[in-house]
């Protein structure tokens, strides 16, 4: 089984990236190795996002570009996985992508490992080796690229979404929620910490509702504890949190674990009570305040992410000015910023206009930017000359790169391999973006 390839291109969140590492972990049992260019692969699979217009078609054109390869290699598999494909039958999907030999829906790579066996199981060659390989989807090899280097890793532990929020076509595309079984769970985290990986995050839409539809399986902050006694895990983080599910006993769990790091993300999405409403997130302003104070109350030295739409169905600027100053009075350490993106199919796309024009998103978009540039730059001043410990992760621009416990980027020079090592840096400079270090 020597000399065959494999390239996986994936766009979007880290669900996704977790997807694809599952899959690379089955197609290097099989004897496949990871290569750069995907047109001198024999397998390629592309893992896909829908969350907005442009990463659909990126995808698209991605497929497109392949064509000229598959017509010089009739045997390259060409695999599509992820939210273009969804949990539905990708039958009218085969009829429109027929480059593609095989749909995988998001979280479940099996079709794609199945369909690659069948074709090896037919090559007398290759057929004995193949028939004994059985995948396991808890114990995870880390893709041979990362070996050696692997920092972090993500676990997703809840598929799906049942929340539907008004703008997200994500329970459309990856179906109803579903708890992963808590023994399949620990038994990935224990491969990856095997396997030297220090810092591991636990993926869910909502993931404070892990096992909320199994009785039989351990809430949050028990698996939170459960994977804080595995030998050899330094980090734990967990996202994405909903205000509505956030419970004061992981709050709790948080702060009395020492190696669950001390950075919540929990989206407000907009700082109009109206604009919330639209967009059926079931909460007001005045509550995702209180529940910031609560964080900040029970989590010592806690950082706070949140994620913003600007530019939603209807928002006026009236509506947008609410959102700034809910960002100037929380002064949250991270925000991720999107303008709003109609997804068809969507109740906000089938039901209310996009009223807010491009150049208008754009300008509110640059507005909350600079805001939280002036407050990121707030905080990371005052780390000057501090000393914080850092997770690096790898060397970038001839200097290594690494992580506080709060999400900060930090830079340091050192002659040594850092990868992995969790090291005190004292901080010698900051920017709203990036900080940098002396080790000490």
């Amino acid at each position: 089984m020597n000399n065959m390839k494999y390239h996986i291109w994936t766009e979007g969140c880290q669900m996704n990236t977790a997807d694809s590492q599952r899959l690379a972990s089955a197609l290097e049992a099989l004897g496949y190795e990871y290569i750069e260019k995907p047109e001198d692969a024999d397998v390629v699979v592309l893992n896909t996002c829908m969350v907005r217009q442009s990463a659909e078609d990126r995808a698209r054109g991605r497929l497109g570009s392949l064509k000229p390869a598959k017509e010089k290699n009739p045997n390259m598999i060409i695999g599509l996985m992820g939210c273009m494909v969804g949990y539905k039958d990708p039958k009218p999907l085969k009829k429109k992508l027929r480059l593609v030999d095989v749909f995988a829906p998001p979280s479940n790579p099996r079709p794609i490992v199945d369909y690659v066996m069948s074709r090896l199981v037919a090559d007398e060659k290759q057929g004995a080796e193949t028939a004994s390989f059985e995948w396991n989807s808890g114990e995870i090899l880390l893709p041979k690229p990362q070996q050696g280097t692997a920092v972090s890793a993500y676990i997703p532990v809840v598929y799906g979404c049942s929340h539907a929020c008004s703008y997200c076509i994500i329970p459309y595309k990856r179906g109803a929620e579903r708890s992963r079984d808590p023994e399949e769970i620990l038994a990935h985290a224990r491969s990856l910490a095997a396997q030297g990986v220090k810092e591991l995050t636990l993926l869910g839409q909502i993931i404070d509702r892990y096992g909320l539809d199994n009785q039989d399986y351990p809430k949050l902050p028990e698996l939170l504890r459960r994977i804080h006694d595995i030998e050899g895990v330094e980090r734990i983080r967990f996202l994405t949190s909903h205000p509505n599910w956030m419970t004061d006993e992981l709050l709790k769990t948080v702060a009395e674990l020492p190696r669950v790091m001390s950075h919540i993300e929990v989206p407000a999405q907009s700082g109009s009570d109206k604009v919330l409403e639209n967009m059926r997130r079931g909460y007001t302003d005045a509550q995702y305040r209180d529940l910031i104070a609560k964080i900040r109350d029970t989590i010592p030295n806690v950082s706070i992410g949140t994620d913003i739409i600007v530019g939603f169905c209807g928002e006026t600027e009236a509506q947008f000015e609410e959102t700034v100053q809910h960002l100037s009075d929380l002064k949250l350490n991270v925000v991720h910023l999107a303008r709003y993106s109609p997804r068809t199919g969507t109740l906000s796309e089938r039901t209310m206009a996009d009223d807010v024009s491009e150049e208008e998103k754009w300008r509110r978009f640059r507005v909350i930017q600079k805001l939280q540039e002036g407050i990121q730059g707030e905080y990371h001043e005052k780390l000057v000359g501090q000393t914080v410990k850092v997770l690096f992760e790898e060397r970038k621009h001839r200097r290594w790169l690494g992580r506080t416990e709060n999400m900060d980027l930090v830079f340091a020079d050192s002659d040594e391999d850092l990868a992995g090592k969790l090291l005190p840096v004292n901080i010698d400079w900051s920017s709203p973006w990036t900080m940098g270090g002396t080790i000490v």
